[in-house]
C-alpha cells in the first residue's frame, strides 16, 4: 500500500468529522480524497486539482465504512480525465448502492453478530473480556472492509459497480444476516441465565412472565405502544412497588 492510499485510508476514519446538513459527508469525502488528487496535472496549484477538490466537497452521503470505495473510484475518475459532469454523476450514482450495502452488511449483520459474541464472552468469561472481544471482532471486519473498499475503488474507477456486484460482496450479504441471527439467538439464553443466576426461582418466573406480557401486549393488544415503552412502564412500575414495599 503506497503512501497516498495509506493517507487516504487514515482520513476515511474522519469521514463524519465535518458532517453537516448541507453537504452531509461531502467535506469529509474531500478531505479523504485530497491525498489521491495531489498529483493531478499541475499539482496543488493546478486547475485540475482545484476543480477536483471543489467537486469532492459537494453533497455526498453513504455508509461511512463504505465511503472509501467512492473516494477511490472518484479519485481514479479524476485521474482518468473524465469530464466534471461525469464525475458528478458517478458520485451521485454511488450514494444509494454504498448506503444500502453498508447498512445491510454492518448494521444488520456485523454489528449484531459482534454484539452477540461480546455478550456470550461477557457471560462465560468476564465483562472486560466481552468488551475486548466485541471491539476486536467488529473493528477487524470494519477496518478490513475499509481497506478493501478504498483499494477496489482506486483500482476500478468508473467501473466500481463491478466490485459491488462481485461474488464476494454478494456472498457476504447472504451469510452475514444468518450469522448475526445465530449469534444473537445463542447469546440471549446465555446472558439471561447469567443475569438471573442470583435470583430465586420465583423471581425468574416473574421475569419470564413480564417478558411474555410484553410480547403479547406490544404485538396483539396495543401494537403502537411498542416494547420499549412497555419496558419503561414495567421498570417504572417495579420502582414504585419497590419503594412502597
Amino acid at each position: 500500500m503506497n503512501v497516498r492510499i495509506a493517507s487516504a485510508l487514515w482520513r476515511t476514519l474522519l469521514f463524519q468529522a465535518s458532517w453537516n446538513y448541507d453537504r452531509l459527508v461531502g467535506v469529509g469525502m474531500a478531505h479523504a480524497s485530497e491525498p489521491l488528487l495531489r498529483d493531478l496535472p499541475g499539482g496543488r496549484t493546478g486547475e485540475p486539482y482545484r476543480e477536483a477538490m471543489c467537486r469532492a466537497t459537494e453533497f455526498f452521503n453513504a455508509h461511512p465504512y463504505m465511503g472509501g470505495m467512492a473516494v477511490g473510484a472518484v479519485a481514479r475518475a479524476e485521474h482518468d480525465g473524465l469530464p466534471g459532469e461525469q464525475v458528478r454523476r458517478l458520485r451521485h450514482a454511488l450514494i444509494g448502492p454504498l448506503g444500502s450495502v453498508g447498512d445491510r452488511l454492518f448494521w444488520a449483520g456485523v454489528l449484531p453478530a459482534a454484539v452477540g459474541l461480546g455478550l456470550v464472552v461477557t457471560a462465560t468469561v468476564s465483562p472486560l473480556a466481552g468488551i475486548v472481544s466485541f471491539l476486536v471482532a467488529y473493528n477487524a471486519v470494519h477496518l478490513a472492509i475499509r481497506v478493501w473498499g478504498l483499494r477496489a475503488g482506486w483500482r476500478s474507477g468508473p467501473a466500481i459497480a463491478q466490485e459491488l456486484t462481485a461474488g464476494s460482496i454478494q456472498q457476504g450479504l447472504r451469510v452475514v444476516g444468518p450469522i448475526a441471527a445465530i449469534a444473537v439467538g445463542f447469546a440471549l439464553p446465555v446472558v439471561a441465565e447469567w443475569l438471573a443466576e442470583e435470583f430465586q426461582m420465583r423471581t425468574r418466573l416473574s421475569i419470564g412472565l413480564v417478558a411474555a406480557l410484553a410480547i403479547v401486549f406490544s404485538r396483539w393488544i396495543v401494537p403502537t405502544f411498542g416494547t420499549l415503552r412497555f419496558g419503561l412502564a414495567a421498570a417504572g412500575f417495579a420502582l414504585v412497588v419497590g419503594w412502597l414495599s
